[in-house]
């Protein structure tokens, strides 16, 4: 059973990555690596229910395309930086190429091909292991280092439980999976982010498994299947969703182009709702700000007419109070019209490291960041970004300039950009990091409401349009924060639109 695992496993790993509307290199050669695996386990699994020779004929095939792929993969994983060449790739393919002709000729017979076959695959596999170490000990550092040492345990513990097949191919299948999760979220640079993930989909799968014993248990009569048999259907069936979804979308939407909000998911109706009252919003800001302006503008004028009049240092300070204060009412009003006011972004094409850069330099020009250290960690490949550069970089400098403002003894603003994989396509995420005060549990509820602030004299509008203009991109912005020991915000860019 456990064969059968690795080889489903296998096509559900190749078809979501596959189903990407824009894919990779690296995703295409991981996810024809996935179906080579698949064909030489199904082979494995299938030869003793048919006595034909199909099935042995397909699992050789499926091994002897895994060494190519193999030395493809790890060359896209590692960015063609391995001591293993693109000629290695092309040499393995055509000895496997001649291998393949073979087994359609009376040469495949022989006893000893079949062992020859193996200790091929199992040589480039081990040369590839060997140059991923390389590589992780000459070449690689930061986040790239990581990922290279996240693989390289990964594939120990598959060397480690070589000589117990049943064990072996569940280590596989495991491994195959917290290799698509390494993959397809690359800013998920450390190992506990990368098992969390792991570890969400197996609990899910345990609660299944422990939902369908109870079922049985209830209104089952005859004996139950074993624990390992549920478990490995239900862990199958948990990471199928995904890719099976994204599928039936494609599929339906084909079909009945009018009924896309059929995939909405009820958590999401909250956007929907918070939508609508953005657009009585827009329609209520404007003469709200008007009914509102003619009066400041009268009592800023007579006050303005009263100072010019009166003679007392004392009551001129009032009067100055007064002043001070309508300034501010109208700059308050200004933001809400900001905050209000439909905007559509002028979206094209550009490099999202140059904005964070430019922001960058204006804030480290800033005197409040004197005692603030800056580090960016930019990733050196990231596509183009659809934004509108303005705002982007309007969100930049007010996140950052929080930040500051949260670190008053001095700390560290860390921004770091990654690329994101997922089934919609390629995004960019950019992260803002410091090490200031954090933000209370309560108050981090609210910190996107509009009008919400924890500054004496903040207006509470600066988060709010930061959220507006990352969805008006099609993006996402969230937070986290531990009082304390500081805040991280983090933004999604999608690549395609």
């Amino acid at each position: 059973m456990e064969i059968f695992m690795l080889t489903a496993v296998g096509i559900t790993v190749s078809a979501a990555l596959m189903i990407n509307k824009k894919r990779e290199p690296l995703h295409i050669s991981f996810a024809a690596l996935c179906l080579a695996i698949s064909f030489h386990k199904g082979g494995i699994f299938f030869s003793p229910f048919f006595h034909s020779g199909v099935w042995l004929l397909v699992e050789r095939l499926g091994l002897l395309a895994i060494p190519p792929l193999t030395i493809k993969f790890s060359r896209d994983f590692c960015e063609e930086q391995t001591l293993l060449k693109k000629r290695d790739i092309r040499t393995t393919a055509l000895f496997s190429a001649g291998l393949a002709a073979i087994l359609f000729t009376p040469v495949a017979g022989w006893k000893y091909l079949g062992p020859f076959i193996y200790l091929y695959g199992e040589t480039v596999l081990l040369l590839s292991y060997l140059s991923l170490i390389a590589f992780a000990r000459r070449s690689a550092t930061g986040v790239e280092k990581k990922r290279i040492v996240y693989l390289i345990i990964a594939c120990t513990a598959a060397i480690a439980t070589y000589s117990i097949p049943p064990l072996f191919n569940l280590v596989v299948a495991g491994m195959l999976y917290f290799i698509l999760i390494m993959i397809t979220h690359p800013h998920l640079t450390e190992l506990h982010d990368l098992m969390t993930r792991a570890l969400v989909i197996l609990i899910v799968a345990l609660f299944t498994t422990i939902v369908f014993y109870l079922v049985i248990g209830f209104f089952g009569k005859g004996p139950a299947p074993p624990f390992t048999l549920v478990f490995m259907v239900s862990f199958l069936i948990v990471i199928a969703i995904g890719p099976f979804q994204v599928i039936l979308k494609r599929l339906l939407t084909t079909i009945y182009p009018e009924i896309k909000d059929v995939f909405t998911s009820p958590y999401d109706l909250d956007e929907k709702l918070e939508r609508e009252k953005a657009l009585l919003l827009e329609k209520m800001a404007p003469v709200l700000a008007h009914e509102i302006r003619n009066p400041l503008g009268s009592i800023k004028g007579a006050a303005q007419y009263l100072r010019s009049e009166v003679e007392g240092e004392e009551q001129r300070k009032l009067i100055d109070v007064i002043i001070e204060e309508v300034n501010r009412l109208n700059r308050v009003v200004s933001q809400f019209l900001n905050y209000a006011r439909p905007y559509s972004p002028d979206l094209k094409p550009r490099p999202i490291n140059a904005v964070i850069e430019k922001a960058m330099a204006v804030i480290e020009a800033d005197s409040l960041s004197d005692r603030i250290h800056v580090q960016m960690e930019l990733h050196p490949h990231l596509p183009p970004v659809p934004m509108d550069q303005e705002q982007i970089h309007q969100v930049i400098m007010n996140i950052a300039l929080n930040a500051i403002e949260a670190m008053p003894e001095g700390g560290t603003l860390t921004v770091r950009t990654s690329r994101i994989g997922s089934d919609t396509g390629d995004a960019v995420g950019i992260s803002i990091r410091d090490t200031g005060q954090g933000i209370r549990r309560e108050a981090l509820k609210q910190i996107f409401t509009p009008f919400f602030t924890t500054k004496e004299r903040g207006v509470g509008l600066g988060l709010a349009v930061c959220r507006r203009i990352i969805r008006n991109h099609g993006g996402k912005l969230r937070v986290k924060s531990i009082p304390g020991q500081g805040t991280i915000f983090y933004i999604r860019l999608e690549t395609v639109r």
